[in-house]
């Protein structure tokens, strides 16, 4: 029942009442109605109570050094008023100290949907032949080495290895690869990937929470629990500021005799400028950064970043656009790069893989009409072949063409090497007799990827790619992009192993967007996703998200946390100086308890200020 009162007096609604009322007990008497000041009582009971409480629960619960907490000085004070009578004063440190405590918890909501989310892929039910017999069953009813047959387009429910058929698999939301990976017999594939062509079989291996999916899901929800609240600076100082604060008063009341001036030094050493100086310098930094595009979600977040070491990038979707185009048409056989083009969109006209529709779309950009074909036929993972305008032609792999018996041109496997190292997926293209062609296909880098990196170098963060790409393709990009240190081939909890390895020398940021980054986001002092590419779990595992994923953001977002955490220090040490002033002037009776609160309020206001400003400073890069 008290936490509960508590918790609604400690809400926006009625601190603003208490506001107005303390507004009221100030102004009223001086207009010639002296019991006005009685409607201080009001601020003092909606707004002291709550910190009472707080302060008495930490003395009672907490363990330590963390007993003595900034509401304790703050109801110290607030009591010393009111046995002297002001209660203005006492009104007015309750009031400043509860709408700092508002503005922080403002800066610090996180949102949660995206972990159901992550819940939602699993599958709820799976395809098990059992004595010869098909059955779909709950996906919590399959059992370790169970065959479970998974036809095109459905999740694979359990981990297994594949033991008859041949398939492409999307491996996105475990590895984050742009491409499809061909699967046959004796390849392992994972619970929440998708199945895209051909349907096979597989022995489960993994099932149930052992699965890596359920271990995706365990390793965001661990990782969440395990990022701690910052302490707030105000109840830091606390520790020191409480036995200074009882200490000067004891002496000004021993040395001057005069409770007053005893009560004013507590009044004007109340830490509300402290409490106030972080929330409301964090809400002008987070406003502007979601004017410029960047959603950060907590003022903890903000903070740390002024800190970070090394910024982590996952590839594909971030440093890259995340979507394949042709790169290369390269003709071998004596056809030319327009009647190679044509011919393989015609054929990949009625294929689903992405590379086939990439190749299709090319051709339509160059305006092409394409022709019609016979006998379409595709092969799950190796590749198509249809007869056009007479012609029978294959696109596809090596393993493909060597079915069809077609032989190799000499110059085609150091080609096929050439592009393999630059990060790129090829399609041969052959008649019935040769080869005549490659076309190669690749993710995109972004443009201001190079210079992204550099700016952050100057910055003095360290870059580095994790990424579940193959090490060929992710050392091209980085090479492309600037960075040097490259760890390729990584599943989602060895991204989490790379990182914990990387916050042994310092802070670090991870900058990803999709499902599989989410416990390196979690897991990272900073998570920054891409907005409009990134999944919704990605983006909600993250602290910032880019919006408008222009990842030049970056070098702003580490300008923008360390002009926070510089200019926050700055009020604190203009808070502590206005403070050092009043006591002075406390202490020689200058102040009294009403003009103390008055003095110390401006305080307040002054350092408010000085943060608000924040949202207009301009980004000098």
């Amino acid at each position: 029942m008290i936490k509960k009162i508590n918790d609604i007096l400690a809400g926006w609604p009625m601190t603003i009442i208490g506001g107005v009322f303390l507004a009221a007990s100030f102004i009223l008497p001086r207009a010639g109605w002296p019991a006005g000041e009685n409607l201080a009582w009001v601020c003092v009971v909606i707004c002291g109570l709550p910190l009472l409480y707080l302060a008495i629960y930490r003395l009672i619960h907490n363990k330590g050094i963390s007993k003595i907490s900034s509401c304790l000085l703050i109801s110290m004070a607030m009591i010393a008023a009111l046995m002297i009578g002001d209660l203005f004063a006492a009104g007015e440190v309750a009031f400043i100290m509860e709408i700092g405590a508002l503005l922080e918890d403002m800066t610090t909501r996180r949102a949660r949907k995206g972990l159901r989310n992550l819940i939602e892929l699993a599958p709820d039910t799976g395809r098990v032949i059992r004595n010869g017999t098909e059955e779909i069953i709950p996906v919590s009813g399959i059992r370790k080495d169970d065959l479970v047959r998974v036809f095109p387009g459905e999740t694979i429910p359990v981990d297994g290895v594949i033991v008859s058929g041949e398939t492409s698999v999307d491996q996105s939301v475990m590895t984050g690869e742009s491409l499809p990976v061909d699967k046959g017999i004796g390849d392992s594939v994972y619970s929440g990937t998708i199945n895209r062509f051909g349907s096979f079989d597989l022995r489960a291996d993994k099932v149930g929470e052992d699965s890596s999916l359920q271990k995706l899901i365990r390793m965001v929800e661990e990782a969440d629990r395990n990022q701690a609240p910052t302490q707030r600076i105000a109840d830091k100082w606390a520790s020191i500021l409480v036995p200074v604060a009882l200490l000067i008063a004891i002496l000004a009341y021993v040395f001057t005799g005069n409770i007053v001036r005893a009560v004013t030094v507590m009044v004007v050493f109340c830490p509300c400028a402290l409490v106030l100086a972080t929330p409301t310098a964090i809400i002008a930094a987070i406003g502007q950064a979601a004017r410029n595009g960047v959603i950060i979600k907590s003022g903890e977040a903000l903070e740390k970043m002024a800190g970070v070491d090394a910024i982590a990038f996952d590839k594909t979707g971030t440093l890259t656009y995340g979507h394949l185009e042709v790169s290369d048409i390269i003709p071998l056989g004596g056809i030319d790069r327009q009647d190679l083009l044509l011919l393989a969109a015609a054929a990949e006209s009625r294929s689903e893989h992405p590379l086939g529709k990439a190749v299709t779309e090319k051709a339509k950009e160059e305006g092409f009409t394409l022709p019609e074909i016979e006998n379409f036929r595709m092969t799950a993972g190796r590749g198509v072949s249809a007869s056009i305008q007479g012609t029978t032609c294959y696109f596809g792999n090596r393993s493909f063409l060597r079915e069809a018996g077609i032989p190799e041109s000499p110059d085609l496997p150091e080609l096929l090497l050439r592009l393999s190292g630059e990060g790129k997926a090829a399609i041969i293209a052959a008649d019935s007799s040769h080869v005549l062609g490659v076309i190669a296909l690749s993710d995109v880098l972004r443009p201001e990827a190079a210079d992204m990196v550099a700016r952050l170098n100057r910055m003095g963060a360290r870059t580095v790619l994790l990424t579940g790409d193959n090490p060929k393709a992710a050392a091209f990009f980085a090479g492309k992009a600037g960075i040097s240190e490259i760890h390729a081939g990584l599943l989602p909890e060895q991204k989490v192993e790379e990182l914990r390895a990387l916050q042994k020398n310092g802070r670090v940021c991870m900058v990803g967007d999709g499902v599989n980054d989410a416990p390196a986001l979690k897991t990272a002092d900073v998570g920054a996703a891409m907005g409009v590419m990134g999944s919704d779990i990605a983006v909600d595992a993250a602290d910032v998200a880019l919006m408008t994923d222009d990842i030049t953001r970056l070098p702003y977002l580490k300008w923008l946390s360390g002009t926070t955490v510089r200019t926050i220090r700055g009020a604190i040490a203009l808070s502590m100086c206005i403070n050092l002033v009043a006591i002075i002037l406390s202490v020689t009776g200058v102040l009294t308890p009403t003009t103390g609160a008055l003095v110390h309020n401006a305080g307040s206001c002054f350092v408010v200020l000085l943060a608000a400003l924040l949202y207009d400073r301009k980004y000098p890069y």
